[in-house]
């Protein structure tokens, strides 16, 4: 997985922003180096995210030559979004494996695709029914699926759980989960993978998850895909004070 990341970032070097990016941040003199440079890929990600928010293309012309550069407009839009998405997730995975020491959680990619992350929960409240039920059935981790579209990260990523099976914690079918801020409407780009992380943390604790220890199917993404387009129109037809139970 750590020479896939630095495959990634090779192709980055080339494209311009040349950092090197490994995994957990090394001990002795070279931190202050690495410390600026780490923030200064920051801010580069976070000017190309501003200016891809900010851009505004010219109005559709017509004839063959308005049409040419219309396309070569949207081939360009394409390209830059993709530039975005991708020094972002690799900041991103920088970021959470970086810290080796935290114990909360980790992640790693799925077939070494840089937009499908596998993420491993450890920490959970420790006075939830949940805790208890992983200590009893000898539950180790949480395991959450993570897939990043296109537009990442100006859309929200599609985050499941794929195991344990859970019941309640807003935990829907097939492991979709009910959380405003993984909707389009209450995404925000400044939303980090932790950020969210911490905050199913949270929520699958208020809701009084718990693990299903029946012996029902595990959980599939084609319906946590279905769930979660029901709990969107659902939210966006009630609003998220108190949505109906049936859909989170």
């Amino acid at each position: 997985m750590a020479s896939v990341f630095r495959k990634f970032v090779r192709r980055e070097s080339r494209n311009g922003d040349g950092t090197d990016k490994s995994g957990c941040k090394a001990k002795g003199g070279g931190d202050h180096k690495k410390e600026k440079k780490d923030d200064a890929f920051g801010n580069q990600i976070q000017d190309d995210e501003t200016r891809h928010s900010n851009n505004s293309y010219p109005a559709k012309s017509h004839g063959g030559n308005g049409l040419k550069k219309n396309a070569e407009i949207c081939e360009m839009s394409s390209s830059h979004a993709q530039r975005v998405r991708s020094k972002r997730l690799m900041k991103e995975f920088h970021d959470v494996t970086k810290r080796c020491d935290t114990k909360l959680f980790s992640a790693e990619l799925v077939e070494d695709n840089l937009y499908e992350w596998n993420v491993k929960l450890f920490i959970i409240d420790t006075d939830s029914l949940l805790y208890r039920d992983m200590i009893e059935t000898g539950t180790k981790f949480i395991l959450l699926n993570i897939t990043f579209p296109d537009n990442f990260p100006f859309a929200p990523p599609f985050m499941r759980v794929t195991a344990p099976r859970i019941e309640g914690g807003f935990v829907l079918d097939g492991g979709a989960i009910c959380m405003e801020l993984l909707t389009p409407k209450g995404w925000s780009s400044a939303y980090t993978v932790e950020a969210i992380v911490l905050q199913f943390s949270a929520a699958v604790v208020k809701g009084q998850g718990r693990i299903d220890r029946s012996k029902k199917k595990a959980f599939s993404k084609k319906e946590a895909e279905s769930a979660y387009k029901r709990l969107v129109k659902t939210h966006e037809k009630y609003g998220w004070v108190t949505p109906p139970k049936s859909e989170g």
